[in-house]
C-alpha cells in the first residue's frame, strides 16, 4: 500500500486543519458528531455512539449540493418569473380589455352622433320641404261676433282672454274693415313662426276680399348646398349637393312657404283671395349688384286652396295648379317673372 501522510493542525477548540496528500480538509465537531469539508467541496458527516462502535457516515458534495440550490432558486425564479409573467399577462389582457371596452363605447357613442347628425339634416331638408303641412287654427268671425261665450271657457282663463281680445275686431272685420285686417296681422302675426327659415312678409291690400303677401325667400341661408349621408362603416359622407338637387329642394320651399302663406291668411280672415309673390336677392352679373326680383308669383283661390290634401301634395306641383307665374330650370333655377295683380 502506499505512503499516506496526515497532518491535523488545531486551529480553534474543536477545529482542525487536515493536511494530506489528497488536499486540505477542515473538521469540526464535538465527540461523536464531526463534520469534515475538504478542499474539493466534498462533506462529510459522522454520527458515532461513543463505546459502541456504532457510527453513521455520509458524504455530500457541497458543488452538487451547491448545484441543487442554485438550480432550486433559479427554478424558484423561473416560477416567479412566470407567476409574475402570468400577472403581467392577465393585467395586460384586463388593460387591453378595458382599452377594448372604452373604444367600442367610444365608437357607439360617434356612430349615434353621426346618426343624430344625419337625422338631423334629413328632418331639416323635410322641414324646409313641408312648411305647407302646419297651419295656424281658423278664427270664426261670426261666432266671435255673437254675444254667448262659447262652452269651455272659463273666465279669467289665456283662452278667454284671446277670445275676448279677438272678439273686439269681430264687428269690423265682418264689414270688411281693411284697416281692421292689418291691426289683426300685427295682433296675431300668422307669418312669424315661418321666420325659423329665414323669411321676411310684406302684406297689403285696398280690399276686403282678398291679400297681397310679399314673401322675402332668402334661400342662400335658408337652404343648406350640401349633402349628409351616413356610411356602411358609421362615418358621415359631406358632398356638395347637385345644382339639380340643390335647386329642387329650393322650388320646394319656395312653393312650400307660399302654400302655407295662403293658408294662414284664409284661416286668420275671411278673404276669397291671397296673392302671394315670392321675392329673392339674385346676383346682377352686369352691374356685380344683388337685385331682388319676383321669381314665383300665385293666385290662391280659397275653396281651391282648402280643397287640397295638404300630407300628400307637392309644393311644386301644387302651385303649378293654382294661376301663377314661375320660370324655373333644374339646373339654373328660379328667373325674373312679372307678378300676378288683383283684377
Amino acid at each position: 500500500m502506499g505512503l499516506c501522510f496526515r497532518k491535523s493542525i488545531t486551529v480553534a477548540p474543536g477545529v482542525k486543519l487536515n493536511l494530506s496528500k489528497s488536499g486540505v480538509s477542515c473538521s469540526f465537531g464535538k465527540k461523536g458528531i464531526r463534520e469534515t469539508i475538504s478542499s474539493t467541496g466534498r462533506s462529510t458527516t459522522s454520527i458515532g455512539i461513543p463505546g459502541t462502535g456504532v457510527y453513521y457516515k455520509k458524504t455530500t458534495s457541497l458543488k452538487k449540493l451547491g448545484n441543487i440550490f442554485k438550480g432550486k432558486g433559479e427554478e424558484t425564479k423561473e416560477k416567479t418569473s412566470k407567476g409574475k409573467g402570468k400577472a403581467n399577462a392577465s393585467q395586460k389582457a384586463a388593460e387591453s380589455a378595458q382599452a377594448s371596452a372604452q373604444a367600442a363605447a367610444e365608437n357607439a357613442a360617434l356612430l349615434e352622433e353621426n346618426k343624430a347628425r344625419v337625422e338631423q339634416y334629413d328632418s331639416y331638408v323635410t322641414a324646409i320641404k313641408s312648411v305647407h303641412k302646419a297651419t295656424d287654427g281658423y278664427i270664426d268671425w261670426e261666432a266671435l261676433n255673437r254675444d254667448e261665450i262659447p262652452s269651455g271657457l272659463t273666465k279669467g282663463s289665456e283662452e278667454y282672454k284671446t277670445w275676448e281680445n279677438l272678439k273686439k275686431f269681430s264687428e269690423r272685420v265682418l264689414e270688411g274693415d281693411v284697416d281692421s285686417y292689418f291691426e289683426i296681422i300685427d295682433e296675431v302675426k300668422p307669418y312669424d313662426d315661418l321666420l325659423d327659415y329665414g323669411s321676411s312678409f310684406e302684406v297689403g291690400t285696398d280690399r276686403k276680399d282678398v291679400l297681397e303677401v310679399e314673401f322675402h325667400v332668402k334661400s342662400d341661408t335658408v337652404v343648406p348646398n350640401i349633402e349628409l349621408s351616413l356610411k356602411a362603416n358609421g362615418t358621415v359622407s359631406e358632398k356638395e349637393m347637385t345644382k339639380t338637387n340643390y335647386y329642387a329642394l329650393v322650388q320646394d320651399y319656395v312653393a312650400s312657404t307660399m302654400i302655407r302663406i295662403a293658408r294662414d291668411s284664409f284661416a286668420l280672415l275671411p278673404i276669397d283671395k291671397v296673392y302671394v309673390h315670392a321675392v329673392d336677392s339674385i346676383l346682377n352679373r352686369a352691374t356685380g349688384h344683388e337685385d331682388e326680383i319676383t321669381i314665383l308669383s300665385a293666385e290662391f283661390g280659397r275653396n281651391q286652396l282648402l280643397s287640397l290634401n295638404m300630407e300628400m301634395i307637392d309644393p311644386s306641383d301644387a302651385v303649378s295648379a293654382f294661376k301663377h307665374n314661375m320660370k324655373f330650370a333644374k339646373t339654373t333655377g328660379f328667373k325674373a317673372v312679372e307678378r300676378i295683380l288683383p283684377v
